[in-house]
């Protein structure tokens, strides 16, 4: 298990991690989402063992992580951390980069592992291409693969996706965290990406200023947010007065109807795909709703919440 106990942490006077306390239990996929700045990234550093704590611990078990005060080389063995700028070697191949820290005694034994993860990450077509020939998403696909190589106890992920396809994307998410799942390896991932959390997270940590605002499981905070800036988080999201309680209802929640108390007059109409996205005006404020089909500019229409 995973234990962050108080933890307390500044690059300068302020105070950029505020106390922050959660465990995670192994094998466990725990997602941290926030807007930009919210301090994800140097959560996962500090997990690490890259910077010294202000005050307060984190545990491995029964291991405490230490920072660099302590280690000669920063980092703690039974982890692995992937940060957002790779750290590729670019003048080598692809396999000799995803293989740079197996053992060489048993090199058919280690070959044949550098094909298994190149597999994971859909890139063994480029097992002899070398690094500095690559896109940056094919890029953070080869330090996907290169981090799991020796399966750490835990994997740490700055936003593992983010330079990544869409039409590869969705594909490489299912593989991973399936593998993940398989070996029993503990995650934590810092994402702005709420498929990332929706889909494959055991549990969210909510984090705004430095601060963990809410945790709990993926259904339970989207259908239940208690802020605006949570609800966001997972897309597009009403601020709607009913009996006068503010409520964050989200643009599937709310349909056409024939008659209602709610009447709009629809501004844009935006096509998504399987749907349109509306925006409509109510009264003095901007409302989104879905809908099958896309309704002219200017059409007075009633809306229900469901």
């Amino acid at each position: 298990m995973l234990r962050v106990q108080d933890i307390i942490f500044s690059y300068s006077k302020e105070v950029t991690i505020k106390k922050s306390a959660f465990s995670i239990h192994k094998g466990h996929n725990v997602s941290i989402i926030g807007e930009s700045g919210c301090g994800k990234s140097t959560l996962l550093k500090l997990i690490y063992g890259l910077h010294d704590l202000n005050d307060g611990n984190i545990f491995w078990n029964d291991i405490e992580v230490l920072g660099p005060k302590y280690n000669l080389i920063p980092g703690m063995d039974f982890m692995k951390y992937l940060a957002q700028d790779f750290d590729l070697m670019p003048y080598i191949t692809v396999a000799e980069n995803v293989g740079k820290y197996l053992s060489n005694i048993d090199a058919e034994k280690k070959w044949n592992r550098v094909k298994e993860l190149l597999e994971i990450v859909e890139m063994e077509d480029f097992f002899d291409i070398k690094a500095k020939n690559l896109s940056g998403g094919q890029m953070q696909r080869v330090a996907i693969a290169r981090v799991l190589a020796l399966e750490p106890e835990v994997l740490l992920l700055d936003e593992p996706f983010s330079h990544i396809d869409n039409f590869r994307k969705n594909s490489l998410r299912r593989k991973l965290f399936a593998y993940l799942k398989e070996k029993q390896i503990t995650c934590i991932t810092a994402t702005h990406d709420s498929t990332d959390v929706l889909s494959f997270a055991n549990e969210v940590l909510i984090m705004k200023n430095g601060e963990i605002i809410e945790s709990g499981t993926p259904k339970a905070i989207f259908e239940n947010p208690k802020s605006k800036y949570i609800a966001s988080l997972f897309g597009d999201v009403n601020e709607i007065n009913i009996d006068g309680k503010l409520q964050y209802i989200y643009p599937h929640q709310i349909k056409v109807v024939e008659n209602s108390d709610i009447k709009v007059e629809v501004l844009n109409s935006y096509f998504r795909g399987s749907h349109y996205l509306i925006e409509a005006k109510l009264g003095n404020e901007i409302l989104f709703f879905e809908h099958n089909s896309e309704i002219p500019k200017t059409t007075q229409t009633y809306l229900k919440i469901k």
